[in-house]
């Protein structure tokens, strides 16, 4: 995204550069599986629940709102997992994500851009397409943790 730097003074602009936009993505366990939405904005297709970290935000409240916006479900024991910075994950931008893994309360429900939220075995990732880089986060994330403990 094109940034401008302006002179406080003249308001002339001194400086234009762009920088990859920070997102998070959250790997939610749910009763011994993952949860994951269907996009209702593009580019459409299954996901891990997240989101843009909104100015002013921590990492860790981006998760919480975007989990909870997309899932209807709050975080407990949430952990930082890894950061995906590839140019290419997202066709749109250039996003860098750091992904969250925590266990998710309530009941899962539909909300914000989300058009389904799906609750998807271990097991069944392989046989799924997946947008953006989340397989492999998720692929990764299942060499490493078990998703049925609180690590």
């Amino acid at each position: 995204m094109k940034k401008q730097i302006k002179c406080p003074h003249c308001s002339a602009i001194v400086e234009t550069y762009k920088n990859p936009i920070p997102t998070v993505d959250i790997i939610i366990r749910y009763n011994g599986k993952f949860v994951l939405i269907k996009r209702g904005e593009p580019p459409y297709g299954l996901a891990l629940p997240g989101g843009y970290v909104e100015y002013g935000e921590t990492l860790e409240t981006a998760a919480a709102r975007e989990a909870y916006e997309e899932t209807g479900l709050e975080l407990e024991n949430i952990q930082q997992f890894k950061a995906y910075s590839d140019p290419n994950r997202d066709a749109r931008q250039h996003n860098i994500s750091i992904v969250f893994h925590a266990d998710g309360l309530g009941t899962p429900q539909v909300g914000s851009d989300a058009r389904e939220v799906i609750l998807i075995a271990p097991d069944e990732i392989d046989k799924l397409e997946l947008a953006f880089d989340h397989k492999i986060i998720l692929t990764e994330y299942l060499k490493i943790k078990s998703p049925t403990n609180n690590q």
